[in-house]
């Protein structure tokens, strides 16, 4: 069972989620990029997500199938976190729940 952040919480005061600190984009602004980006923008933006976001909140963004399908090009983006990423995204591989796009 996920326990996403309540989406009031998530926000700042200029409607930016705590995951994009560092950028000027609000939540509306990063919803429609997940939803009309290029591929090498959704990537960008779900490794992002995945490297800064709690895992549930992570779900409220995009489904696992969208990771799997980006995997090759987000995982470049997952900084520290790409070890946890790589081994849980793996371990629910194996047990036929995603499909990872390895390139």
């Amino acid at each position: 069972m996920l326990n996403p952040t309540p989406i009031a919480k998530r926000l700042d005061e200029k409607g930016r989620p705590y995951f994009l600190w560092d950028l000027e984009m609000t939540h509306d602004e990063f919803v429609v990029a997940l939803a009309t980006g290029t591929d090498t923008q959704k990537a960008y933006l779900v490794g992002k997500l995945m490297r800064q976001a709690k895992p549930d909140d992570v779900f409220e963004y995009v489904t696992l199938a969208e990771i799997g399908r980006l995997w090759h090009q987000a995982e470049r983006h997952l900084g520290q976190t790409r070890e946890f990423w790589t081994w849980l995204l793996g371990r629910w591989e194996q047990l036929g729940y995603v499909q990872l796009n390895r390139g």
